[in-house]
């Protein structure tokens, strides 16, 4: 492994492309770093110091800050961050196959792509409008969306400028950072959008390492109590198991054999040979967890105003949230593979192509085939997504571990950092092995490698 990643600084294309992405990710991180004008840093300082110590809206804000790579707690230029733009993009996925008009545009190739990219821009800046009056007005009175009201003031001067300014502000560093991301993955290593994300998120790791030696050494955590040294081992060894078993989930397929035939003269046919088509396990991937996540953080704000004390039911780590989270994420499982996975169309395409299935009929038995095995693959795979995603929330609320540590046991943030870690690794790889240099595995070979 280091050998490769000596290759990778000595070959000046590839080092050119690692420095040019590390350059852009310093400048995320500095945007994640500076406050927005207007506000008191004082304040919000201690604001998010009291959150800590409270269960339910500690955890909801942490969840957010998180992806911010703790801009949320500065209230900075990057507090939208990059996600606007990854929920546009979610949103413009899920309505091509519906929209008649979107589908037709999406198959006019290149052309039919940049317009399609073009509406998730302009959708991005409009989620960004919205995100980002409602942060500002949050700013201004934070009991609008159910938290604690601040002891003093978090912005100097109230108002519509302040709302006006942030808007602006927040949307233009949300573009900003996205042609940034585009710009790494044509001319750095990776995709550049999600390996803004991961690097917000590891961001976030040094304080999560001292809120563990807090834990360990001094009474912190919501409950007070202090961590054993044998706890801490078990709390690495469940680290290191779950990491494992998220990479296997991460890169698990089922291969379905596929025969290649070529037609020869007259009825003659001649084999051309054989191939498999690689089912994943987590086709959806992460969406599932995030679409569960978007809908129970909705509950989470609005719990403080149901009547009956029916709030404590849909509060975070609560059991009555813990269920319906996992059920939403076993539903959108299967509603993202229904929505982007099309057996009728792939077995259409091997029919054209001339390929089968061995053992399976062409056309509606290879659809039928197809379409069972993928929802066998689905529900086991959901199955371990589910488990994965409500691990970290039982850690934290069981086991009183504070919610930053928790998160990097399992849910969004592991199968993001994950993935992208892989897929990075992969593209580096490739860089090498055209270049005649050993990769980072000289024994075996990461998914999709050639």
């Amino acid at each position: 492994m280091f050998t490769a990643f000596y290759n990778s600084i000595k070959i000046k294309d590839i080092r050119s492309r690692i420095l040019f992405t590390a350059g852009i990710i310093v400048l995320v991180r500095v945007a994640a770093n500076i406050p927005c004008p207007g506000i008191n840093p004082q304040a919000l300082n201690e604001y998010f110091t009291s959150l800590s110590h409270n269960a339910a809206s500690g955890s909801f804000v942490d969840m957010f800050d998180l992806f911010s790579g703790g801009a949320l707690q500065n209230f900075a230029l990057a507090t939208l961050g990059i996600m606007p733009y990854i929920s546009a993009s979610i949103i413009m996925q899920l309505m091509v196959p519906v929209v008649p008009t979107l589908e037709k545009i999406s198959r006019e190739g290149d052309a039919g792509r940049q317009k399609i990219n073009q509406y998730t821009r302009y959708l991005t800046v409009l989620i960004c409008i919205v995100q980002g009056a409602v942060a500002a007005m949050t700013m201004i009175n934070p009991s609008r969306i159910g938290l604690p009201s601040p002891d003093s003031d978090l912005v100097f001067n109230k108002g519509i400028l302040f709302i006006a300014m942030t808007v602006i502000v927040l949307t233009a560093t949300t573009m900003i950072m996205m042609w940034l991301g585009e710009q790494i993955t044509e001319r750095g290593i990776g995709n550049g959008v999600s390996l803004i994300i991961t690097i917000n998120i590891i961001a976030r790791m040094p304080d999560a390492i001292v809120q563990l030696w807090d834990l360990a050494f001094h009474g912190g955590g919501l409950s007070g109590a202090m961590f054993k040294p044998v706890h801490l081992l078990i709390l690495f060894i469940v680290f290191a198991l779950v990491t494992a078993g998220t990479i296997m989930l991460t890169q698990g397929q089922r291969r379905v054999p596929v025969q290649i035939v070529r037609k020869g003269y007259g009825n003659a046919q001649a084999q051309a040979g054989t191939t498999y088509m690689p089912l994943k396990v987590n086709f959806a991937g992460v969406m599932p967890i995030i679409f569960a996540g978007a809908i129970t953080q909705v509950f989470g704000m609005i719990t403080p105003f149901l009547p009956w004390g029916l709030g404590t039911y849909f509060q975070y780590g609560s059991g009555t949230y813990i269920v319906i989270e996992g059920i939403l994420i076993l539903l959108f499982s299967f509603f993202w593979v229904a929505n982007q996975f099309n057996p009728i169309q792939i077995a259409d395409n091997l029919k054209k192509e001339g390929a089968y299935i061995p053992g399976v009929k062409p056309g509606v038995a290879t659809a039928d085939f197809l379409d069972t095995t993928m929802s066998k693959i689905t529900f086991c795979g959901s199955i371990f997504l589910v488990a994965l995603a409500l691990f970290p929330m039982m850690l934290s609320s069981s086991f009183k571990v504070p919610f930053l540590i928790a998160s990097f046991f399992g849910g969004t943030s592991l199968l993001i950092m994950v993935g992208v870690v892989l897929d990075t690794l992969t593209q580096l790889e490739s860089h090498l092995t055209m270049r005649n240099y050993e990769g980072f595995l000289k024994k075996g070979k990461l998914r999709g490698r050639r």
